[in-house]
């Protein structure tokens, strides 16, 4: 396998509607296709990016299985655009309630997935954890993936580099609480913002991790979603950060 020593990324921070599948892969497609003009090595999106942050029992023609079409097609357009693409959805779960599902294609190839492991407060209503933390291995570089609550959990982090992973990608879609006409966005962003600056910089710094955020952005039928990107170094540095809640990508280059 080829091995990069200079890894190029696009941190995505999409506005994902919720059931809207064919909407939200269309948009990928057009972000996908923007980091290939750029010479992107990977494209990360958010926490259900394909499905949107739903409730599955509202919505469940948007839980969907890994062989799904929605999953052929984001795995075909890593090999259309020669890119690495990490993306999310609802998973159904045959044994149980969905689980958050964070995927990893590359070249045309569905190289896994991790399914989130800290499910709290209402999403313990409508999801099971995942028991995995698988790592992956990227043009050389090993990968490991988080998403949204994981922040709460420093082990996670810990076993990330245990295990020699250079860079771990947190994907995001943390619902905002309080009514959509009232909305402070530059408060929330900030409430995010420096839950990531206080925890995952930590994480980097103790694991010599290289740590990126992507995160849903903007408003859905029924919720909001504070944006935000982010690039942590191994020594827990905020390298590279998005400035802004609203919908937008954040290129940035890691030396591994």
């Amino acid at each position: 396998m080829e091995k990069k020593n200079d890894i190029k990324i696009a941190l995505v921070q999409m506005n994902c509607e919720k059931g809207e599948i064919d909407r939200n892969l269309h948009l990928m497609e057009e972000y996908i296709a923007a980091g290939q003009e750029k010479g992107m090595d990977i494209v990360c999106f958010p926490e259900m990016n394909i499905t949107g942050y739903i409730n599955p029992l509202q919505i469940p023609h948007a839980v969907l299985t890994i062989d799904h079409r929605a999953i052929h097609q984001v795995v075909k357009y890593s090999e259309l655009y020669s890119m690495c693409v990490i993306a999310g959805f609802v998973e159904h779960n045959p044994m149980g309630k969905p689980f958050i599902n964070q995927f990893i294609a590359h070249n045309g190839e569905l190289l896994g997935f991790y399914r989130k492991k800290t499910i709290q407060d209402k999403e313990a209503e409508w999801f099971d954890p995942g028991d995995q933390q698988p790592v992956f291995s990227v043009l050389g570089v090993t990968v490991g993936l988080s998403v949204c609550a994981d922040i709460d959990d420093p082990d996670i982090f810990s076993k990330y580099a245990a295990k020699g992973v250079s860079i771990v990608f947190e994907s995001a879609a943390p619902g905002l609480y309080g009514e959509q006409e009232t909305r402070n966005w530059l408060s929330d962003f900030n409430w995010w913002r420096s839950n990531c600056m206080e925890k995952l910089g930590k994480y980097a710094a103790d694991g010599s991790l290289f740590i990126g955020v992507s995160t849903q952005a903007g408003r859905t039928i029924d919720e909001d979603f504070p944006g935000g990107g982010y690039l942590f170094n191994p020594r827990g540095e905020c390298t590279a950060e998005s400035g802004e809640w609203s919908e937008g990508v954040l290129y940035v280059q890691i030396q591994v």
